[in-house]
């Protein structure tokens, strides 16, 4: 018997590595790779998978995020992850397994062992159960973004605002750098939390950084943030920003 695979993670090292790893087992056929959640997606519906080994921290969608958007073929997950602040205990639970990365063998032959105890032909997870259970433990607090073979993670509360210019997306925060970041504005705008406010098609701003809302014109407005910038309003926004504001 073998098992259809998919692995999903943003890292290319971390894909090879644990395809190496995996290569130990012949039960695991890779048929995939994806290299974010929205791929993923796509991917699980064109091959319909046994076994899905899934990142967590990922850009465009996390894996709670891609979970939560699958309506059928729900996979058998494996978690991974390079950070043990996510609710392990939680995957456990829920009869998810999770490797840390980085992976060793030896943990993944527990996981492989784990896997052959199951039921593949059964749903693994109910992702209903498996969110309700990491949620709020898993709300968004930081945003990566890729400084060459680093990943950085940048606090929510030190982002003033996100700007797109031309095809690319820019977060200036209160040290005074600007981050390039994979995230389109749409992404951002349903992943942040509710201080954050779109008031432009090219802009999001942090309401906790603004100083000042000055009128501008044709009736658009003019946030002046707290490193000194002014970020304008689209005119057709204009008036849910008034109410917001109650100006």
């Amino acid at each position: 018997m073998t098992w259809k695979t998919i692995i999903i993670e943003d890292e290319q090292l971390a894909r090879q590595r644990l395809k190496r790893l995996l290569a130990n087992y012949p039960e695991v056929d890779i048929v995939a790779e994806a290299e974010n959640g929205q791929h993923g997606l796509e991917l699980i519906d064109r091959h319909e998978p046994d076994l899905v080994f899934l990142d967590i921290e990922m850009p465009l969608l996390n894996g709670f995020e891609m979970l939560a958007k699958l309506n059928k073929n729900v996979p058998k997950v494996v978690f991974t992850t390079a950070y043990d602040q996510y609710a392990i205990k939680a995957f456990e639970e829920g009869s998810i397994d999770y490797l840390l990365k980085p992976i060793e063998l030896e943990r993944l032959g527990k996981t492989i062992t784990k896997l052959k105890q199951t039921n593949l032909a059964k749903p693994a997870i109910a992702i209903d159960d498996l969110l309700s259970k990491i949620k709020g433990k898993t709300s968004l607090k930081t945003l990566t973004v890729k400084l060459g073979d680093r990943i950085l993670l940048i606090k929510l509360e030190d982002i003033i605002h996100a700007q797109a210019e031309d095809k690319y997306v820019f977060l200036h925060t209160a040290d005074g750098k600007k981050h390039l970041t994979d995230y389109t504005l749409s992404n951002l705008e349903e992943k942040l939390p509710e201080d954050f406010l779109r008031i432009h098609r090219s802009d999001i701003i942090n309401t906790n950084h603004i100083t000042e809302i000055r009128r501008g014109f044709n009736g658009a407005l003019i946030f002046v943030m707290s490193n000194g910038s002014k970020v304008n309003s689209s005119r057709a926004n204009s008036e849910s920003l008034r109410a917001r504001f109650d100006i």
